[in-house]
């Protein structure tokens, strides 16, 4: 990965060191990706509590408690899915901060309603409310993935700083 990606991940954790705070992230259509980028990361073992690779909807359900409801009425890839991924990630470890992602990273998978590229990613303290966004990135499976797990870090980076 890029200068970039290491940079991100390096702030984030010297952040998260500086005021003894721990982070669990949850990650759908990344694949654990956002792990390995902290995981590259020198001593990230004391600021990174753990991560959740949720790919399906019941692994989604199993680790992190996601409602079936809440799959059934608005599908994996939804603001609604990531916030309860988020709460699921912050009751299963004992993190203080929690990223989550869902998407479609293509090239198949798509649909008029939720195309290639349509990925919500979010964080969210402990004692906080939960920050989702919606975005839409092009580009190929990779370019999405890598896209996304960018978006996660710098924003939850921002907000931690807060």
């Amino acid at each position: 990965m890029s200068d970039e990606f290491l940079q991100l991940a390096r702030v984030l954790g010297e952040t998260l060191l500086s005021r003894g705070l721990k982070l669990a992230v949850a990650e759908s259509c990344t694949g654990g990706l956002i792990c390995k980028l902290i995981t590259d990361i020198a001593g990230s073992s004391a600021w990174f509590e753990r991560g959740f690779i949720t790919y399906t909807d019941v692994a989604k359900t199993e680790m992190l408690g996601v409602s079936a409801d809440t799959l059934e009425d608005h599908g994996a890839v939804s603001e609604q899915t990531v916030r309860e991924m988020l709460r699921g990630a912050l009751q299963q470890s004992g993190s203080n901060w929690a990223a989550a992602v869902s998407g479609v990273a293509g090239p198949s998978g798509g649909s008029a309603e939720k195309p290639v590229g349509l990925v919500f990613v979010g964080w969210q303290s402990r004692d906080g409310a939960a920050v989702v966004q919606r975005h839409q990135f092009s580009g190929d499976r990779a370019a999405v993935r890598i896209a996304a797990a960018r978006s996660v870090l710098k924003g939850l980076t921002d907000a931690v700083r807060c």
